[in-house]
Formats: structure tokens, C-alpha cells, sequence
């Protein structure tokens, strides 16, 4: 390994969200061009790096290191470039000047160890001394930290987290346990952290490492949508996992026990092991519903008959029979769940309750688990509807720095009537919030299509509650006459059936299009993105109204590609039209964006730069309407016209979203969907993905590829099962009832 030292005097890349860098170094005695990661990368700076000589076929030789250490310049030259950097804050290129003027080679240690001298300096006072020295300072601490952690495998910009979060004990607090790394450093799973940990010469048999390995395991199976596993598969998985013994997992299992971590219990005589959080979760959905249902309701100060037949009147719309029964039941139960597949009349219903409530001056809230399902439900009732999340207010506790729902049991919602669109996707984190902020004499309705994919978070809410019979549900079957003339919504219902799709009927709006080969589907997806869907339907907008849809992120027909491929067809680079990277992805201005994790502090604004509160939350789809590369910031406007600024170190909450997974296409609906049918894994070419997916549809949707794999999703009735706990739960409280 060889070793050179030298000051950057350019840098050609710089990926702020993992220090990747490509620059122009000087040394004594020649310019190097050099590949790898800094924990800052800025013209000026000098370091020590450690790596070899390597030529690249196409740009050359450069100097690939693996170690980066700081190195202070000493000259009075390379003194005044690192001040001029723009690394210490306070100093400009004229202030730089000026400082080593005055103190020549003793600048930094002036800085150091003498700030005070610092007002020597015309044009310095003591307050920017201070805002010197301590940016001074912590640029030396930082330094120092990186290169500690640098040297346990962390990127720079994990480094500057923990920096940011701990400052100086960083790298004492990671020593003292590496595993804390999974929680608090994003990227950082349990088989890096072991690493480290190995590194730093942790024990293979740490009972430290033993628990890690569990709550890792554990979270990862609630990942995957589980609230719990059963002991067994729990001990023998992660003894595997580990390379441990089964009777050290046994012990970790007892010891986390012990200290509240995990909840040991038995359901359906099976002996299974919970993260605590989901334990207290399900108990304490069933305890909320139970309270909710036991409890009396505000009766209607209007009679039910009358208002049904003027709601009708009003509408224009007349009830079946089933309709009117689950209105009955809404009204008159706390708690009822409707259920039902498309055109089977969801929304007329919903409409018909707020009106029957509304007469009684009861106050009804409307929400939804996503924001673009919460503005469809605003759409068709005509009254104000928001996601679940910012009907409860959450946000960051001020106090404990945790994010919590300000509206629960000590605070609850002042409400009457609260109704719940697309409940399928509640999981069982935000069930408990919802009923935690419902006090008994609340009715609660739950609406949705319990066919559809599960939610994303762990847990089944919809289908627990539905097969526990605890609650009383409706089942709506009957497809009404409008949505029968289309085809989207038959073929919704022959594939949740088990029958195959038609397709191609003249004049209608489902088509399939027959392609062999995976390149020849992406082919053809891009040319209907681009250029037959917009000219067959004139009123289209190629970049909102079109979606495409598909099982999986990797290969051909993955999101990865499509999105590649589409934004090249759609929004290719051009002169004058800003793009930044960020890892393997190019963001530019005018580019579809989704949010793919709940993100409760970014603050919103309306155009005009009005305050439109606080959250962007996993799912929500917005565009990139300009990107600053100077500040590094990008400003996204969402569905519901907010906007939110993103700096580098938050880019890796966005991607592009020209294409989208199915499961991330819950709880949205589009004018248009195209969706590849290819060999995709059997569990993810299943007939309740394909449903959710067409069914995502209003206008078209366009499959393309083979029939023979189409007929195979609609074969494929396949329901990847979740460990939960809540409908055995709400079971055991039924039979007590």
C-alpha cells in the first residue's frame, strides 16, 4: 500500500451522502488524480491517503485509497487555501488573507490554542472569533472522528452522523456497543455492525451480540410484515444466522425477556417471541376496539328511513339492499367495517353516511393511511379528508425528541364519526394510534378492499378484524350497472375469483399486448409512456396520469430500469436543466418523485411560501420543481400542492417514480396503469398482487407481456402469511362477550 500526501486543488465529483469523491490532487512533485472517500471534500484541504496506483481504461491512472486522514497544511500558502475553503465558517478568501498576514505560519495554532488574538485582525470581532474558533474546533474533532471511523468501515457520511448526533465521545459510545449502529445509523444493518464489532474484537459468543442478532432478526421478519415469530423458528433461524449454539439464542431470548425487549407468549398452543412494542401493540387494539364496542353511541337526531330515502333523492343514486344495510349498520354500531371489491358501491356509501350524520350535526372526520387516497376521498365526498397520521397530529415530542401522536387517550380526537377509506393498508402500529385516540361513544368506520395486498407495516388490521367476527362487516358483491360497462372493474372480479382477464374488447379499457422478450416489454412500456397513451388519449398528462406498475425493484422490467429508461424518454439531460446524483441516480427539475419513508420533521409550504405544516410520509408522489446546486437543495411539489426542500443528506428518502412496485401503488389510484407480466418470483406473481394492481386503474390498463405468465399470476392464489397475533386476540375477547 502506498502512502502520498497532497492539497486538492479540484474536485471533480463529490457525493455528499457517502463521501464518494473524485479530485485533482498536489503533491511535491505531481498532480494526482485521486478515487475514494472523504469524509468532506473541499479545494484547499490537505491529506494523507493511503491506497495504490491504478489505471482505468478509459480516464487513466488515478490513486485509489482506502485511508483518508487530514493533514494540516503548513505553508502560508496552503494555510490561506484551507481557510478559503469555505471549511471554517466565518472566513471567506479576503478574511483568509488577512488572517495570514497577520500571523503567517502560526495561523492554525493561533485558531487553536489563542482564538482571542483572532480580533487582531481588522474586520474581525470577538463574535466572529468565537464562530471561527468553534467551527475551527469542530472541523478538528470531526476529522478526527471520521478517520477512527474510517478505519471500523464506516462512509464519511455515516461518520458525520453519528458525529452529528454524539460530537466528540462518538467513537467511545460506538466502542462501548457497535450494534447500536443498526438504530441510529441509517444504511447500517446487523451484518455490518457485526463486522465492526468483530473488528473491534467483540466476542462471536457476546451475549451483547447474541441479543443484537435477535431484535435484528425479529425486526426484520416485521419488516416482512410479522408482529411476531413462533420460538422455535426464531431460536433455530438466528442460531443459524449467528453460528451459535440454539441453547445461547435460548438464553439471549430469557435474557431480553427479562430486560422488556421481547414478550414471550402462546397463541393457538404455540410458544412465539414478539418485539415488545408489537406485544403491547395488539393487546392494546384489542383492549381500545373492545371499549369502543361496549360503549353507547350518540343517537341520531334525525330518523334513519326518511334521511336514507332523502339522501337518495338528493344524490339521484338508489341504495341496494346490501348498501342500505351496511349505512344501517354504520349508523347504529361504534364500530363496523364495509369491505368490498371495485364498482361495488364504497363511496356512494360513504357519501350517503356523511350526509345521514351531517343532518344530525354530528362532526365526521374523513381520513385516509396515504395523502393521495386521502385527496381522492376529499374529491368524491366533497368534504375535507387527511391522512390518518395528520389527523392524530404526529410529530416530534419537544420533551423526549420521539415521534408520537399527539392526539391519543390523554388528548383525543373531538370527533363523532370517524371514517377510514382504504383500511386494508392500516397496520397494526397505526390501528393503535387511531384507537387510542377514539374515546368510547365514537362510531369508527372502517372501509376498504380486504382482497388487496396486506399493508405495507406488520401486521393484517383489516383481514384480522373481518375473519375474528368481532366486529360487525358488511361484504359488498354486487357490481353496479355503470361500473359493469367497465372492463377493469370485471376483470378486477373474475381474477379475485380465479378467471382469467379479457382483454382487447372493442372499445373498452383493459389491454393486453403479447411480448416475448423482457427488452421488447421495456420497449414497448416506454413507447406507450411517451408516445401511444398520450396520442390515444388526448387529455392525458404522460407524467401524473400515467403510472407504470410493477411486482419487483430488479431486472428488465424493475423499477430501477424502467425509471432509468422512462426518465431518459420523458426527461432526458438537457442544457440549462439542473440534475444532481445521488448514489446510482439522477434526480433532474420536471422529474415524478415518491417518498419512500415517513419523514415527520420536513417542513411544507403552498406556493407563495405560506406554512403548511409539518410530514411527508412513505408513498407520496410529487415532482422535482427546481434544484439549487449551489445550496444542494431540491424542492419537490406534492400531490397536494405542498412543498417540501430537500438537502443532500435526505435524497435517499426520494426516488424516482416513473415506475413504482405494486405494494407501493396501495392507496393510490391513476387514470392510467401500464404493468409488465413476466416470470417473476411466485411470490410476488400472485393473483392478490395482480388484483391490487388493475384495480389501481381508472381509465386503462395496459398489461404487456405473456399471456402464459398472465394465466400463471390469476393460478397463483398464493397469500404469503403473516405471523399476527390480533385476529386470535379479538377472537378470545369475542368468545368472553
Amino acid at each position: 500500500m502506498e502512502e502520498i500526501t497532497g492539497t486538492l486543488t479540484q474536485v471533480i465529483f463529490y457525493n455528499e451522502e457517502n463521501g464518494y469523491t473524485i479530485a485533482e490532487m498536489e503533491t511535491e512533485d505531481q498532480l494526482v488524480t485521486i478515487v475514494g472517500e472523504l469524509p468532506y471534500a473541499r479545494q484547499g484541504t490537505t491529506y494523507l491517503l493511503r491506497g495504490e496506483f491504478r489505471v482505468h481504461p478509459r480516464y487513466g491512472e488515478q490513486f485509489s485509497f482506502s485511508h483518508a486522514e487530514e493533514a494540516l497544511p503548513t505553508t502560508t500558502a496552503g494555510i490561506q487555501d484551507f481557510l478559503a475553503s469555505g471549511t471554517i465558517k466565518g472566513i471567506g478568501a479576503k478574511t483568509a488573507a488577512a488572517i495570514v498576514r497577520k500571523f503567517g505560519e502560526k495561523t492554525l495554532e493561533i485558531i487553536e490554542s489563542e482564538p482571542d488574538r483572532l480580533v487582531e485582525v481588522d474586520g474581525i470581532g470577538r463574535k466572529k472569533a468565537v464562530q471561527i474558533a468553534e467551527s475551527y474546533s469542530a472541523h478538528r474533532e470531526f476529522a478526527d472522528v471520521a478517520l477512527q471511523f474510517g478505519e471500523l468501515g464506516l462512509s464519511s457520511a455515516q461518520s458525520l452522523r453519528l458525529y452529528l448526533s454524539y460530537g466528540k465521545d462518538a467513537v467511545d459510545l460506538v466502542k462501548e456497543d457497535p450494534y447500536r449502529l443498526i438504530d441510529e445509523v441509517r444504511g447500517i444493518g446487523f451484518r455490518k455492525a457485526d463486522q465492526i464489532a468483530e473488528a473491534m474484537g467483540v466476542d462471536h459468543e457476546d451475549p451483547m451480540r447474541i441479543a443484537s442478532g435477535i431484535k435484528a432478526y425479529l425486526s426484520a421478519h416485521a419488516g416482512d410484515g410479522n408482529t411476531y415469530m413462533p420460538r422455535t423458528e426464531l431460536v433455530e433461524q438466528v442460531a443459524e444466522f449467528l453460528d451459535v449454539t440454539r441453547e445461547l439464542v435460548d438464553e439471549g431470548v430469557a435474557a431480553l425477556a427479562f430486560d422488556g425487549s421481547v414478550m414471550p407468549d402462546r397463541l393457538a398452543d404455540v410458544d412465539v417471541i414478539y418485539l415488545y412494542p408489537y406485544y403491547a401493540a395488539e393487546k392494546k387494539v384489542v383492549k381500545n376496539l373492545a371499549e369502543l364496542i361496549t360503549a353507547d353511541v350518540k343517537p341520531l337526531m334525525v330518523d334513519l328511513d326518511s334521511s336514507l330515502d332523502m339522501t337518495e333523492a338528493d344524490s339521484g343514486v338508489r341504495l341496494s339492499d346490501n348498501q342500505r344495510n351496511a349505512v344501517t349498520q354504520s349508523v347504529l354500531l361504534p364500530v363496523s367495517v364495509i369491505t368490498g371489491g371495485p364498482g361495488t358501491g364504497k363511496t356512494t356509501i360513504i357519501n350517503s353516511l356523511i350526509g345521514i350524520f351531517e343532518a344530525s350535526g354530528f362532526d365526521v372526520a374523513l381520513a385516509a393511511p396515504t395523502g393521495r387516497a386521502a385527496k381522492r376521498m376529499e374529491q368524491t365526498t366533497g368534504h375535507p379528508a387527511s391522512t390518518v397520521h395528520r389527523l392524530l397530529e404526529y410529530m416530534r415530542d419537544e420533551e423526549s425528541g420521539e415521534m408520537v401522536f399527539m392526539k391519543d387517550e390523554d388528548d383525543p380526537l373531538d370527533k363523532d364519526v370517524v371514517i377510514v377509506d382504504e383500511a386494508s393498508m392500516i397496520d397494526l402500529m397505526l390501528m393503535k394510534g387511531l384507537t387510542d385516540a377514539l374515546k368510547p361513544g365514537v362510531r369508527l368506520i372502517l372501509v376498504g378492499d380486504a382482497d388487496q395486498l396486506p399493508s405495507v407495516g406488520a401486521g393484517n388490521v383489516l383481514r384480522d378484524i373481518i375473519a375474528s367476527g368481532m366486529i360487525r362487516t358488511v361484504k359488498l358483491t354486487h357490481i353496479f350497472r355503470q361500473a359493469e360497462e367497465s372492463m377493469i372493474v370485471v376483470n378486477a372480479h373474475r381474477i379475485n375469483s380465479g378467471e382469467y382477464p379479457l382483454t382487447n374488447v372493442k372499445d373498452k379499457d383493459f389491454f393486453f399486448m403479447e411480448r416475448r422478450s423482457e427488452q421488447d416489454m421495456l420497449s414497448l412500456i416506454i413507447d406507450l409512456v411517451t408516445r401511444r397513451l398520450p396520442e390515444y388519449y388526448k387529455d392525458l398528462d404522460p407524467l401524473s396520469d400515467i403510472q407504470v406498475l410493477t411486482p419487483t425493484h430488479k431486472g428488465t422490467v424493475g423499477t430501477e430500469s424502467l425509471n432509468q429508461a422512462i426518465q431518459e424518454a420523458v426527461n432526458p439531460a438537457v442544457p440549462g436543466l439542473q440534475e444532481k446524483k445521488n448514489g446510482g441516480v439522477v434526480f433532474r427539475e420536471g422529474d415524478k418523485v415518491m417518498q419512500i419513508k415517513n419523514d415527520y420533521d420536513i417542513e411544507l409550504k403552498l406556493e407563495g411560501g405560506v406554512d403548511a405544516g409539518k410530514g411527508v410520509f412513505n408513498g407520496d408522489v410529487g415532482e422535482i420543481t427546481s434544484i439549487d446546486n449551489e445550496d444542494g437543495i431540491i424542492a419537490v411539489r406534492f400531490d397536494d400542492d405542498r412543498y417540501a426542500e430537500y438537502d443532500a443528506s435526505m435524497l435517499d428518502e426520494l426516488e424516482l417514480a416513473y415506475a413504482m412496485t405494486v405494494h407501493k401503488s396501495q392507496g393510490n389510484e391513476f387514470p392510467v396503469i401500464v404493468m409488465p407480466v413476466t416470470r417473476f418470483a411466485p411470490m410476488l406473481a400472485t393473483r392478490n398482487l395482480l388484483y391490487t394492481a388493475i384495480t389501481r386503474g381508472k381509465q386503462a390498463v395496459v398489461l404487456v407481456g405473456s399471456r402464459q405468465w398472465l394465466n400463471a399470476m390469476v393460478d397463483n392464489d398464493r397469500i404469503t402469511l403473516r405471523y399476527s397475533g390480533l385476529e386470535q386476540r379479538l377472537s378470545d375477547f369475542r368468545a368472553v362477550l
